[in-house]
């Protein structure tokens, strides 16, 4: 079985390093045999995640979309960069948006519930996000994700990859091999993928 992976970034700035981590991902996921699906945050606008206005109007469609497409995926992969050493507001307020999900129609509807997920980060810094994705790993394990162990986190990103969009250090891209063949070994054993 050629898994199918979800793909997306933390940050949807123009030239953010957390897109060149996750398009790294992609090609490497791709490379290993999986079949991968990169997606942007950006075409999934969510307003801030606000229980009132969940009773008041119900949960988005783009939440809807966006549980179904994990849903439909063996695993998934997320690229993020770091802010004030932890989660950006983005990636959490889709985390926890999604997080919300219990049906869809008559259908039980729990994205992140048994889903293999894997871990990326950047920055231009030396700690290359990695206090961030000690937050991220947590929320995400509460949410009753699966997070595979290995995890690439890029240093200095302004200077990580070459033009092609490849790393230039041996030592990132052995890193990037190993989180996507756990994460593509993990999404074989555990499929909970959902055709909707």
């Amino acid at each position: 079985m050629n898994p199918k992976i979800l793909v997306f970034a933390g940050s949807i700035r123009t030239g953010a390093y957390s897109g060149q981590t996750a398009d790294a991902a992609m090609k490497e996921l791709a490379q290993q045999g999986a079949e991968v699906t990169r997606i942007s945050l950006a075409d999934y606008p969510l307003p801030i995640m606000d229980e009132d206005l969940e009773k008041e109007k119900g949960i988005p469609e783009n939440v809807y979309r966006l549980g179904r497409l994990i849903a439909a995926h063996d695993g998934v992969l997320i690229a993020s960069p770091e802010y004030n050493a932890s989660i950006p507001p983005l990636l959490k307020n889709t985390v926890d948006w999604v997080s919300r999900l219990s049906k869809d129609g008559g259908r039980a509807l729990r994205p992140w519930s048994g889903k293999p997920v894997g871990l990326c980060s950047s920055s231009d810094g030396n700690f290359a996000g990695i206090r961030g994705l000690y937050h991220l790993r947590a929320v995400l394990m509460n949410c009753r994700a699966d997070i595979v162990t290995p995890q690439c986190s890029v240093a200095r990103a302004q200077d990580a990859f070459d033009a092609d969009g490849n790393f230039k250090e041996e030592r990132l891209r052995g890193m990037m091999e190993a989180v996507c063949r756990t994460l593509i070994e993990r999404a074989r054993m555990l499929s909970t993928r959902v055709e909707v």
